[in-house]
């Protein structure tokens, strides 16, 4: 059986770091993460995406396509992470 790391894996379904196909890809799955995160914070306040969106002032699909990864803008993840009582932390590396 052969052992294969992340790394080689990622390479090879999407492209070496950097290249244009594995980017798409890194902001995919931050979309997703970030998307997790909302929803599950959220079912953990019991609120329902209705609710969520008056409180941001949005409408309930946009809730839905932010907890899908859709779209997640960092202004409108602001909005909901503050509604939800979370907080987004920036350091450097």
């Amino acid at each position: 059986m052969k052992t294969y790391k992340a790394k080689d894996l990622l390479d090879e379904r999407y492209g070496k770091k950097g290249s244009e196909s594995r980017e798409k890809f890194r902001e995919s799955a931050y979309s997703y993460y970030f998307g997790e995160i909302i929803r599950n914070r959220r079912k953990e306040l019991k609120m329902s995406q209705e609710r969520l969106a008056e409180v941001v002032g949005k409408k309930r699909p946009y809730i839905s396509r932010i907890e899908n990864g859709e779209d997640v803008r960092i202004s409108n993840l602001l909005l909901v992470a503050n509604a939800l009582d979370l907080t987004i932390q920036l350091t450097t590396k």
